[in-house]
């Protein structure tokens, strides 16, 4: 496993980030952090882990600069602005594509929380790049006029006992024109926190993201 530190222009703003490669990766997947957290979120970095092992590459990267970070601490004024977020990781998913060790490889997109809606609108600005998209605890609907640009396939992972955050992800669902699921983890809340909840997430993410790996290698 190879790693490095990103550092992506968006904005007028520099976003740090954390790369990491295995020998070879099959594909990319860059996440966007939920509300009021950042790279280093415990759950995301789990999640990562898993896929990495699966040998997919992962890009953590903070959405919000840390002057940022500081206003919205007290604010809450940026993590809900879903275009900024958007074009944060429409920046990500770009520089990627200029970096050599991924240039050429699938991307996947895995949002948390707000982070859904800012994958979401990612993949509908950039088509051509965004093969798939995973939500984890996700507000898909903060996505709103978006859903039916969106042509990757979707996976909205939600907790069974997270009911409102439930409605919300099948509300969206039915409004995404992409193939998707719905996929349910019994008995887990928004967090994930119960016993093995996250580990079923990351293995669902897994999952699909690797359909993404294999598809790429049937076109080859």
């Amino acid at each position: 496993m190879r790693s490095e530190t990103a550092r992506i222009a968006a904005d007028d703003a520099l976003l740090v980030g954390d790369l990491a490669l295995p020998e070879p990766p099959s594909a990319v997947v860059a996440f966007a952090h939920g509300s009021g957290s950042s790279r280093h979120s415990p759950r995301n970095r789990a999640v990562a882990g898993v896929l990495q092992r699966a040998g997919l590459a992962t890009l953590l990267f903070d959405l919000l600069t840390d002057a940022e970070e500081r206003v919205d601490a007290i604010t809450a004024e940026h993590r809900f602005d879903i275009p900024l977020l958007g074009r944060r990781l429409v920046a990500a998913v770009d520089w990627l594509a200029g970096h050599p060790a991924t240039g050429g490889l699938p991307v996947g997109l895995f949002g948390a929380s707000t982070g859904a809606a800012a994958a979401l609108t990612a993949a509908a600005e950039r088509p051509e790049r965004v093969r798939a998209v995973v939500s984890r605890g996700g507000r898909p609907d903060l996505a709103g006029g978006v859903l039916n640009r969106v042509g990757a396939p979707v996976l909205l992972v939600v907790g069974g006992d997270d009911h409102e955050v439930l409605r919300l992800n099948e509300q969206a669902a039915a409004m995404l024109a992409a193939p998707h699921e719905v996929h349910v983890v019994p008995g887990a809340t928004h967090l994930f926190e119960e016993p093995g909840a996250l580990e079923q997430a990351a293995e669902a993410a897994r999952d699909w993201f690797a359909r993404m790996a294999e598809q790429r290698g049937a076109t080859r």
